[in-house]
């Protein structure tokens, strides 16, 4: 069993930057590929990112492409969102997932999900 905390969401102006953390229990958390989903109000859940369980491969949405930056250290059971020149449209709740199977994270139907954190960019 395997369970994700969030942390790391806020308030913060455009152009601003956040780091979002995802702390995962179990000592399988190093063989897990993981993700971020965010979910805007009225709108769908939409894929973010997603990284292999070494860590080596990275994927992202176009929209996020070349402003977040996917990371995780399994040393300390932790992935992490590095989100630079936020806009508004960044506004969601960004939720973490994680699973055996990276196909299975980026499409959303993972075994393991957060609770999720708030992120708010002002214009």
């Amino acid at each position: 069993q395997v369970q994700l905390v969030e942390s790391g969401g806020g308030l913060v102006q455009a152009g601003g930057s956040l780091r979002l953390s995802c702390a995962g229990s179990g000592r399988i958390f190093s063989s897990l590929p993981m993700g971020w989903f965010r979910q805007a109000p009225g709108k769908e859940r939409e894929f973010v990112t997603a990284i292999s369980s070494s860590g080596a491969s990275t994927y992202y949405v176009d929209s996020v492409k070349g402003r977040f930056t996917i990371s995780r250290d399994n040393t300390k059971n932790t992935v992490y969102l590095q989100m630079n020149s936020l806009k508004p449209e960044d506004t969601a709740v960004y939720v973490c997932n994680a699973d055996y199977s990276l196909r299975r994270v980026q499409i959303g139907e993972s075994d393991y999900w957060g609770q999720g954190t708030q992120v708010t960019v002002s214009s």
